[in-house]
């Protein structure tokens, strides 16, 4: 499992594209916005919050097999 990321932090970050919330993935290995469907992956305990980076939330759960 991922590091995780601190609930403080969970509680002001926001997707860079719609500044709405994120949601933490069941595994702790990234963010998800399900208004934009969007996943951002966290690496090494860090939200890499680029919209350029991010993937589908189709892709993430077609690799994550759920």
């Amino acid at each position: 499992m991922a590091e995780t990321i601190s609930k403080e932090l969970l509680e002001v970050i926001a997707c860079p594209k719609c500044k709405g919330e994120v949601k933490l993935s069941l595994d702790g290995d990234a963010l998800i916005c399900k208004r934009c469907r969007l996943v951002y992956e966290i690496r090494e305990g860090i939200p890499i919050m680029l919209i350029d980076e991010a993937i589908s939330l189709e892709r993430y759960q077609k690799t994550d097999g759920s």
